[in-house]
């Protein structure tokens, strides 16, 4: 009678290996003042000396990418979700005034792929990169029996720091401008029901996308979240940055307020940003109504700052390559908790 082994159970310890070494290249490129050591060992050492800080608060931050993944899955196309996994950590960590330094992942999957998952793992190095951390170490599990096919999950763990003296948010005061930075894409948020309106529309993922003509719409929905890490570090260096808010789920109604202080509202008005044409497109094929689209989604409107000086934010945030809306203003308010209204031109979002 055959004995037993790992592999017969469904885990390939070989795979697993061969894996790690694939992967080493790519973290061995992210590598950045700070580091010590590299891929292999029980943990990751980080030297905050050797990064420059001299009173640091660390700040963290963990995501996944949600069911875009699913999207991922079904097209074969696993080289972008690793930009996202990086973009909801880092993205979350910058707001609060820090600077992302290293990075680490979580892939579990059903059976171990290694060509799919060194995309993916490809991408997480792509994302750090962009961002300016390191990707210091990672875990990957094969778990047969917990996931079917090809079916895997992503979580991500970015660690930063800020000088004591520079954690954000900090002097948001009516009077101030609120700028609008422009998203990517849909990112990572929504895709439960981005993936029900392509359902209604019956159109397959390979087909041409009704609002990027040229671009199938599986790849036009994959566009990597955007990472806004650089902009916003040289932008509160420069000393223009009071508040910063990352735009994920719950969209501009329910992120916005998180950095506002108390007895302040957010006054904007759609109509001073352009709505990418994928929203219009889900709004009309899934009949989902004005104030569902901005609960849901970020609307065109990735990442949003607070500044006394919207011209010259403005100007450091477009040397940095972003696309810049003045999209409202900061006002006093009655209320004891922070608030945002929006006002919507006619036929929103059309």
């Amino acid at each position: 009678m055959a004995s037993m082994t790992y592999r017969t159970a469904g885990v390939d310890i070989d795979a697993g290996d061969a894996l790690v070494e694939r992967i080493k290249p790519l973290a061995k490129a992210t590598s950045r003042a700070g580091v010590l050591g590299g891929i292999g060992g029980f943990g990751a050492l980080f030297d905050l000396k050797g990064a420059g800080f001299r009173d640091p608060v660390l700040v963290a931050s963990t995501d996944g990418v949600g069911t875009k993944l699913k999207l991922a899955i079904d097209t074969g196309r696993h080289g972008s979700v690793g930009i996202d996994l990086v973009a909801m950590s880092v993205n979350d960590v910058v707001v609060q005034g820090a600077e992302p330094l290293f990075f680490l992942d979580y892939f579990a999957t059903g059976r171990l792929d290694v060509a799919q998952a060194a995309s993916v793992v490809a991408g997480v190095a792509e994302g750090c990169r962009q961002a300016g951390c390191a990707l210091v170490g990672g875990e990957t599990a094969e778990m047969p029996g917990l996931y079917s096919g090809g079916d895997y999950d992503l979580a991500g763990f970015a660690v930063g720091a800020a000088e004591r003296g520079a954690l954000l948010p900090k002097g948001v005061c009516a009077g101030d401008a609120v700028l609008g930075l422009a998203a990517s894409g849909v990112h990572s948020n929504g895709f439960s029901l981005v993936r029900r309106i392509v359902e209604k529309s019956g159109l397959p993922w390979e087909a041409e996308a009704p609002f990027a003509p040229g671009t199938s719409l599986g790849e036009a929905l994959l566009a990597p979240t955007k990472i806004y890490v650089r902009s916003l570090l040289a932008l509160h260096r420069a000393g223009l940055l009071k508040a910063a808010a990352h735009i994920t789920g719950g969209g501009l109604p329910g992120n916005l307020p998180r950095v506002l202080p108390a007895g302040t509202r957010a006054v904007l008005d759609a109509a001073r940003w352009p709505l990418p044409p994928v929203f219009s497109w889900l709004a009309r094929t899934g009949e989902v109504a004005a104030d569902e689209m901005l609960r849901v989604f970020n609307c065109g409107v990735g990442m949003v700052v607070v500044t006394a000086d919207a011209k010259a934010a403005r100007a450091v945030l477009e040397a940095e390559g972003e696309t810049v809306s003045v999209i409202g203003t900061i006002e006093a308010a009655d209320e004891t908790e922070a608030s945002v209204r929006i006002d919507l031109p006619a036929g929103w979002p059309a």
